[in-house]
């Protein structure tokens, strides 16, 4: 049961991360830009998916305390594979406001009084303490995404109706003079203000005009109206497509946009976060995008993707202690597999290749079929001996312009001068789009371990004359062989 469990479960992260466009990665490995998740097969299709549900592996220890928790119990991988659970605006939001989204497998002996006799697939909206509140069963061994929205916003719409009474009574109570039981009936509802972030502030509000002050800061409530929202996440669509489309300034001018709609949704943010850090190098902006999404309520992808990319910039900037935690971080709030390259970059650059491999192989269990995956592995390969293996799979993937960082890494590392400086030229003046973004390409390139072999090299020193200084040359401790991620 644990292994079939484990395939299963496996199956949901791997297909999380395909639904970005496979041309929308980045050098070094794969990764970067589209909201800091592109990578892996599959196309932009007509409707690309923005919005990741962020479903997480059941655990005991896992289970929230508070709040709500929404169990996906898939019947096979062929399920999860085509499951319209995984992509939805209003399920994402609701993951950031106190709706744990959970994924498990139904043979678990402590979740069998949530399924019941319910035929798989199936999905149960529970209260934390795991009573189950509603099913939404299958339809056809299918489960509609529109169905189980339905289910959460209904039970969000009852626990609402049940504060806005509180809230009048209150109002009532304090007109009479008995403001005691005002602020007994106000204070319930300004500590939900995780679930209902709106409602608690006007709790909050009420009660300062009583005298009570200790409430704190309540954050705004993100846009949960489905009309608003598919205008929302149109939008959203319209800008990854011009993203992928290399049209980088009209993807920033859509995702601002997107933000400005609701500028309490994330998920725009951290589509501009990764543009800025990413495509175009304004990394003053990219720093404030990613710490305003660290700062309000953020599902699980969003902190990940805003952890993993003040990481990544604060290792260029030297710190690189502090930048390998804020990775550590962003992998244990969410598993990406840009996350996990640029871990195994760290620790072979510091010679550790036990926890370099370690984590080259769970970025490779996200998507073991992803050519951008495959060849940051065989820059290890390279590395670690295995010459042959890794030129075969850089010769399998040369046409990749995404991956021709690591494709120069390979052939640095197997004796391949000309190859890996022709790489390397087609990384820097054919990939990248920015000159911003090209000089800290070029400091990583001559601080970067695999290109050992050329730091002394003429032509290698004239090809990297642009790079911005920021970094001691040689160095060994820096981001390592996958720098462009």
């Amino acid at each position: 049961m644990k292994t079939r469990l484990s395939r299963v479960l496996a199956t949901l992260l791997i297909v999380l991360f395909s639904l970005s466009p496979v041309w929308a990665t980045c050098g070094g490995g794969g990764g970067g830009g589209t909201g800091g998740v592109g990578g892996g097969g599959g196309s932009a299709g007509p409707a690309p998916a923005v919005y990741k549900v962020p479903w997480k592996i059941y655990e005991p220890r896992t289970v929230p305390n508070k709040g709500l928790v929404l169990y996906w119990f898939p019947a096979s991988n062929d399920e999860i594979k085509k499951s319209s659970l995984l992509a939805s605006r209003l399920l994402t939001l609701y993951s950031a406001q106190c709706v744990a989204m959970t994924v498990a497998d139904a043979k678990t002996p402590e979740l069998q009084p949530i399924i019941g006799d319910s035929a798989l697939p199936v999905a149960v909206l529970a209260s934390a303490d795991g009573s189950p509140i509603k099913k939404v069963e299958n339809t056809g061994g299918k489960l509609k995404v529109e169905q189980v929205e339905k289910v959460v916003e209904a039970e969000m719409k009852q626990r609402e109706t049940a504060l806005d009474t509180s809230l009048k009574d209150a109002k009532e109570k304090a007109k009479a003079g008995d403001n005691q039981g005002a602020i007994a009936l106000l204070k319930p509802v300004a500590e939900e203000r995780c679930l209902f972030p709106k409602k608690a502030k006007d709790a909050a509000k009420e009660l300062k005009k009583l005298g009570v002050e200790e409430v704190g800061s309540i954050p705004e409530s993100p846009i949960f109206d489905r009309v608003q929202s598919a205008k929302i996440e149109a939008v959203m669509r319209q800008g990854l497509r011009a993203e992928i489309a290399e049209r980088y300034v009209a993807a920033e001018r859509l995702y601002q946009r997107a933000h400005r709609m609701d500028p309490a949704d994330p998920t725009p943010l951290r589509y501009l976060g990764e543009v800025y850090r990413h495509h175009t190098g304004e990394w003053d902006k990219a720093r404030a995008t990613f710490n305003t999404i660290l700062n309000m309520p953020a599902d699980a992808v969003a902190r990940a993707v805003a952890l993993h990319g003040l990481g990544k910039m604060t290792i260029h900037d030297g710190e690189f202690k502090k930048g390998l935690s804020l990775m550590e971080q962003s992998v244990a709030e969410f598993p990406l597999a840009l996350a996990y390259r640029n871990l195994a970059v760290y620790w072979n650059s510091e010679g550790d290749l036990v926890q370099g491999n370690a984590y080259t192989q769970k970025a490779l269990a996200l998507d073991p079929k992803d050519p951008y995956n495959l060849v940051f592995a065989a820059v290890f390969m390279a590395a670690s001996g295995h010459g042959d293996e890794a030129l075969k799979i850089a010769e399998k993937n040369r046409n990749l312009l995404p991956a021709s960082y690591n494709l120069a890494a390979i052939y640095a590392q197997t004796g391949h001068r000309r190859e890996a400086l022709t790489f390397l030229q087609r990384h820097f003046f054919s990939y990248e789009r920015y000159q911003t973004v090209r000089a800290k390409e070029m400091m990583e390139a001559r601080v970067d371990a695999v290109f050992d072999s050329l730091r002394q090299d003429s032509e290698f020193l004239a090809l990297t004359r642009g790079a911005d200084g920021k970094l001691q040359m040689p160095m060994r401790n820096m981001t390592g062989s996958s720098n462009r991620q």
